[in-house]
């Protein structure tokens, strides 16, 4: 089963995938994911949360094929609503969340980070999206998400030739934001998801919700919106102690509220 320990650094939960030896993905574990993820929504302590596999080979292999491996359709539509269900939780996460890629990155694996906002890759990882070499598709996101990031060109490349990318590909074709030494992913996610604190969460949950809106939302209908929820801030503590705070030149408290 996969295990998802959870541990907390200032205003960041840190999530680490644990099923060795690759880190797949049960059901059970999917579930949990989407749990946890939840009930850090409903936390107004947690501004970020990072995402990380444990040891030192793999951040995760994707689903355990040995799941797939009768054939049964029931099986697959349990696992494809799990999985959907987890990673678009994930996805719709009010904070920042950061996926610290520290090693392969495969099928499930790779649509988990996709699910990430931010995803900071060690050297030595190796991301792809394997599934139809097996008579599988990505079905957890990673056809949509993997072709908002890099365009359909490297999507294809991808998903229908199989394509596995370095990390350095990677950064080049904006499927990540930075590479960063062996062993050095979680501190710089952590460092990063930190600075999430200077931010208003308030603010960030709404900014987040505009910048994946314009996923499948013309510019017409999202501009609109942008203002709207601009306005609405003005509803939110916030927003008084952020301006206040500037004004006063002093460190912003934020309340998430």
């Amino acid at each position: 089963m996969t295990q998802i320990n959870k541990t907390v650094q200032g205003n960041v939960a840190i999530l680490t995938i644990s099923n060795p030896p690759a880190n797949t993905w049960t059901a059970d574990g999917l579930i949990h994911l989407r749990n946890l993820v939840l009930d850090l929504n409903n936390d107004p302590d947690i501004y970020a949360l990072v995402l990380t596999g444990d040891g030192e080979k793999f951040f995760s292999a994707g689903a355990d094929l040995a799941v797939f491996a009768d054939g049964d359709k029931g099986t697959a539509a349990t696992m494809a609503m799990a999985f959907g269900d987890a990673f678009e939780t994930l996805s719709d996460f009010r904070g920042v969340s950061i996926a610290a890629i520290n090693g392969y990155a495969m099928g499930g694996g790779l649509e988990v980070a996709l699910a990430c906002d931010i995803r900071i890759a060690e050297t030595q990882a190796i991301l792809a999206l394997p599934e139809a070499s097996v008579g599988l598709l990505p079905c957890a996101g990673g056809t949509q998400n993997l072709t908002a990031l890099v365009g359909e060109g490297w999507a294809k490349r991808m998903i229908l030739c199989g394509e596995r990318v370095t990390a350095e590909r990677a950064n080049t074709i904006g499927l990540v934001e930075q590479v960063v030494e062996k062993g050095q992913a979680l501190d710089a996610a952590v460092a990063m998801a930190l600075s999430v604190a200077k931010q208003s969460p308030s603010s960030v949950a709404v900014c987040k919700q505009l910048i994946q809106a314009g996923r499948a939302m013309p510019r017409s209908q999202a501009l609109p919106i942008e203002r709207e929820l601009f306005i609405g801030l003005f509803d939110t503590e916030d927003q008084a102690e952020g301006v206040n705070a500037f004004l006063e030149k002093r460190p912003p408290q934020w309340k998430n509220c």
